[in-house]
């Protein structure tokens, strides 16, 4: 249904006269009947791929193709017939109800394809007793309530959700959680509905150190707590525009003689792409087993090159506390983290 490659986008020069890169080489896939989902901080691609995706911003580079045919000329009356979009923001007439909304925006759909306003609404919970209140009355979550019915009214055969947790309150997330179990053509996991649900709320927030710890990466989180596991010696974070940087290398570690330098960018693991990809993903990605080859390219400023590097993953152990003695008897004491059993 959906086929990228090598996908690029920039926004021109910014004010310091910096290319405003915002995608750089992206590839995925998505089939029939498949859910997807990006996940990255805010500045990191997500709403641009989508508005690329949906027609709204021209000008891409790399290979697009929707329905099967080339993104450049698929952008029809047909096209977007096909097509439900839930923007990250509600928009909507304020001066209308919610039910005007809806049957103007269906006016431009055949009506073969359209499903009926109240029931929709029904559906979504949504109070009768605003259905014929202007919007300007409504509080954020019933405009979101309302921009969801807008993107499934023409029974589109493929749904674009921009931040669709947005100003939701829990009873409307249960609302769109049972929503996909009931419509979905496969069987869906409850607990992989409720980790994307919550990831992505977290991942709207835009702050790092700020995120939704599924069962699996709480364990993680608890190995690394003791200050010991599996790795490359490396300690990554994501930069502003959602690139991965590796900001410290453990001194002896396998990275540091493989050759990698603090300040490279990650952009795979084992020959998968890692661009635009989490934080979390990445390092679950470069750990595990002590003893187990993995191979890391990274993308060098200071050069513009891509090295890849071959290392065998060893036992990691974190030091959070180092100290060494300076001139004049004074101490320099560095805390890196908190561990269970370092501080």
């Amino acid at each position: 249904m959906i086929e990228v490659k090598d996908l690029t986008f920039s926004y021109g020069k910014g004010l310091r006269g910096k290319d405003k890169q915002a995608l750089r080489g992206l590839n995925f896939t998505v089939g029939d009947g498949e859910i997807f989902g990006f996940l990255g901080p805010n500045g990191s691609g997500k709403s641009t791929t989508q508005k690329i995706l949906t027609g709204i911003l021209k000008g891409h580079g790399g290979m697009v193709s929707v329905f099967g045919k080339d993104l450049r000329s698929v952008h029809t009356r047909e096209f977007y017939q096909k097509i439900g979009v839930l923007f990250e923001f509600p928009y909507l007439y304020a001066n209308l109800s919610a039910l005007d909304n809806l049957h103007y925006f269906s006016s431009f759909y055949p009506k073969e394809q359209l499903r009926d306003a109240e029931e929709l609404l029904d559906e979504l919970e949504f109070k009768k007793d605003f259905r014929r209140k202007p919007v300007s009355s409504y509080s954020k979550g019933m405009r979101q309530r309302v921009s969801m019915a807008r993107a499934l009214i023409s029974s589109p055969k493929l749904l674009f959700l921009d931040e669709p947790t947005n100003d939701l309150d829990i009873e409307t997330l249960m609302i769109l959680e049972d929503y996909l179990e009931r419509y979905y053509v496969e069987d869906v996991e409850k607990e992989k509905i409720d980790d994307m649900l919550y990831t992505g709320m977290m991942a709207g927030v835009g702050d790092q150190y700020t995120y939704y710890m599924t069962a699996d990466s709480l364990n993680r989180y608890m190995d690394d707590s003791n200050g010991r596991f599996g790795g490359i010696g490396i300690e990554v974070s994501l930069t502003r525009d959602g690139e991965t940087v590796i900001g410290r290398v453990n001194e002896g570690g396998p990275a540091e003689r493989a050759g990698i330098l603090s300040g490279d960018i990650i952009i795979g693991v084992d020959g998968e792409d890692m661009r635009g990809r989490t934080r979390e993903d990445i390092v679950i990605r470069t750990r595990g087993d002590i003893g187990k080859p993995v191979k890391v390219k990274v993308y060098r400023e200071s050069d513009n090159s891509t090295p890849e590097f071959e290392m065998v993953r060893e036992e990691i152990v974190v030091r959070s506390v180092e100290s060494r003695m300076l001139e004049d008897g004074m101490g320099y004491i560095l805390i890196t983290g908190f561990k269970e059993k370092y501080l």
